[in-house]
């Protein structure tokens, strides 16, 4: 697939890509919302220079590097994706807060009905604001959703510049070996 026009991807504004989910996955990975990119192809994670499936793969969980095109087969490996937000944007910055928090409570839903063995949420900030842990940070949480554990980890946005493709890489290691170690919330 060539690379999108400017208006191709502002025709992507708004387009919901549909969820690679099934019943009992090993790790559900939440999104905070598609970007307008994967809007465009219809894939998660689908930018060039996102770095979700390069870590994916670095961290085991995958035997290659997919392509997004192939998110498909990640339920064959006990994977599922999924976004707070359906819609695709240019930004997360154009989600308001009661979006996040109705995703929150979206999540909740397709979390007991999918009863996944962890909530992987992919973007702190928007683990914050959808279900109100404030002090939440990256890492395995104390709270869980739908009676899951869930582990916050980094955005893997390329315009989260904070966390290499590595530090990304070895947080979802840490996720695939369990190394639980539950963060304590302040208050």
């Amino acid at each position: 697939m060539s690379r999108p026009t400017k208006d191709q991807l502002a025709a992507a504004h708004g387009v919901t890509i549909p969820d690679v989910i099934a019943p009992g996955l090993d790790v559900l990975f939440c999104g905070i919302n598609p970007g307008l990119y994967s809007g465009y192809t219809g894939h998660h994670f689908a930018r060039p220079g996102n770095r979700f499936w390069p870590a994916l793969h670095r961290a085991g969980f995958t035997p290659r590097r997919l392509a997004p095109s192939e998110q498909h087969l990640l339920p064959r490996w006990g994977l599922g994706i999924t976004n707070l937000v359906p819609r695709a944007t240019a930004g997360a910055d154009e989600l308001t807060a009661d979006e996040l928090r109705e995703g929150g409570e979206a999540l909740t839903r397709r979390v007991a009905e999918f009863r996944p063995a962890v909530l992987a949420v992919l973007g702190v900030t928007a683990y914050r604001q959808a279900f109100g842990r404030q002090r939440a940070r990256i890492g395995p949480q104390s709270d869980e959703v739908a009676g899951i554990p869930v582990w916050v980890l980094p955005n893997p946005s390329g315009l989260n510049a904070q966390w290499s493709a590595d530090a990304i890489a070895g947080e979802l290691e840490r996720l695939r070996n369990r190394n639980w170690e539950p963060v304590i919330e302040d208050g």
